[in-house]
């Protein structure tokens, strides 16, 4: 039990496997449960499992340790930018993932993500796999809706299984999304997830800009490697951070003029980005994001 500092590592014995696999939870235990469950079940290959655990007081930790899974953990919910950082000091593998603890990882999930490492001759790349969401949404990067159920209490296992991959949908590009790899250098040079962004909000799209001024072009989404969202209600437990704004601060832009414009976010893959044209549009965008950053500062 951790008793002084914000963070204690209980690493396990074993460290073998492909990735590294990242999972912030917060009293979360059918889901994360259910989340590892699925890893273990439906991976082609093997992979290392690691859980930071905000508070645990719902039995997280007991379970953790039968299993021998790795985990840090904080005796409060330090949210998912310590969480993840955290988790990552375990990690044993060049090759990290992050994810969050209320996915199901369908069968076959991991091997289309190393594939497509296979085909690249550099570690400047962010991939994520793809997700099936059981509700309409605006998200051009998820596969919706397809109801398998709202919650552990009512998913139904057996129709996803039946039906996953039989979901249309193509490669897209863009980043952002969770489950999302990326290599263990990359992320020691970026500094992981921002802190000043806890508990979380924008610390996602700040990351991919992160990523981007480090010099990642190769942003894709595999729509053969897929996961089962239920949309765990976590978020709403907290009090959430200004993510939008703050992320305007920083980087003089909005987080919807760079995925628009840099990342090309929910489009449809089409190889490495480059550099916008700053031209048109975009040069519009950027006035009136330099006019709302002004305002930010002056309501701050």
């Amino acid at each position: 039990m951790n008793q002084q500092g914000l963070i204690s590592f209980h690493p396990s014995k074993k460290t073998e496997g492909i990735f590294s696999i990242l999972i912030p939870s917060w009293n979360n235990l059918p889901y994360l449960k259910c989340c590892i469950n699925s890893i273990k079940k439906n991976s082609v290959y093997e992979h290392e499992i690691i859980v930071h655990v905000n508070e645990g007081t719902d039995g997280t930790i007991e379970w953790l340790k039968e299993r021998q899974i790795s985990y840090s953990h904080s005796l409060t919910n330090v949210g998912v930018c310590f969480a993840f950082n955290a988790a990552s000091v375990l990690a044993s593998t060049s090759l990290i993932l992050l994810t969050d603890d209320d996915k199901y990882f369908c069968p076959n999930w991991d091997k289309p993500l190393y594939d497509e490492l296979k085909n690249l001759d550099h570690i400047y790349f962010a991939i994520n796999s793809t997700s099936i969401e059981h509700k309409q949404t605006t998200n051009n990067c998820v596969i919706a809706p397809y109801d398998f159920g709202e919650s552990i209490e009512t998913f139904n296992e057996q129709k996803l299984l039946e039906d996953y991959a039989q979901l249309p949908f193509a490669d897209w590009t863009g980043g952002n999304w969770y489950p999302m790899l990326l290599h263990k250098n990359i992320w020691t040079v970026i500094g992981g997830l921002s802190i000043e962004f806890s508990p979380g909000m924008g610390s996602d799209p700040d990351m991919m800009m992160k990523l981007w001024k480090a010099g990642v072009r190769y942003y894709k989404g595999v729509s053969e490697s897929r996961v089962y969202h239920f949309i765990s209600k976590s978020v709403s437990r907290i009090k959430k951070n200004d993510g939008y704004t703050q992320f305007l601060q920083k980087w003089g832009m909005s987080n919807s003029t760079f995925f628009k414009f840099y990342l090309h976010l929910g489009e449809q893959f089409k190889g490495y980005l480059s550099e916008p044209d700053l031209n048109g549009e975009i040069k519009n965008k950027f006035l009136r994001d330099k006019f709302k950053r002004v305002i930010s500062f002056i309501k701050k």
